[in-house]
């Protein structure tokens, strides 16, 4: 019985160190940022900024008016070398939680760029024109 107690006992104080610890933090949890870092092929930085500011931008615009998104950027900067990108889309969320919101994304998506395969298709032809390096999520930290 004692065993029992002790390790209850054990449990609560941690708990309660959890919480005091979570209030003493400096920090507040800001909004989700995502990073997708792209190499345009030779040749077609006209044709993919042609893209961004057609489909790409209605779509943003749509994820924004529905409340998915809070902003997009697009930036783009001299690469040191041939394997770095030559641009980044940025693409921000008010918190984690907004990226659980698959299926109002979809239904967003499908209004802007079509059925599945129309988007699997634009997909294919993005692919001749740049190439994705990789991507990063990062959340802001707003100290207090």
């Amino acid at each position: 019985m004692r065993t029992i107690f002790r390790y209850a006992l054990c449990a609560v104080l941690a708990l309660m160190a959890g919480t005091a610890m979570a209030h003493d933090k400096q920090y507040k949890e800001g909004p989700v940022v995502e990073q997708s870092f792209i190499k345009i092929k030779p040749g077609k930085f006209s044709d993919y900024v042609a893209y961004l500011a057609g489909p790409y931008k209605a779509l943003m615009e749509a994820r924004k008016k529905a409340g998915l998104i809070t902003s997009y950027a697009v930036y783009s900067f001299a690469a040191r070398n041939p394997s770095e990108p030559g641009m980044i889309l940025s693409t921000t969320y008010p918190n984690w939680a907004a990226l659980d919101r698959v299926a109002e994304d979809e239904a967003v998506s499908a209004k802007v760029m079509g059925t599945m395969k129309q988007m699997e298709q634009a997909g294919a032809d993005r692919g001749v024109m740049r190439e994705v390096l990789g991507s990063q999520m990062m959340q802001e930290l707003i100290l207090k």
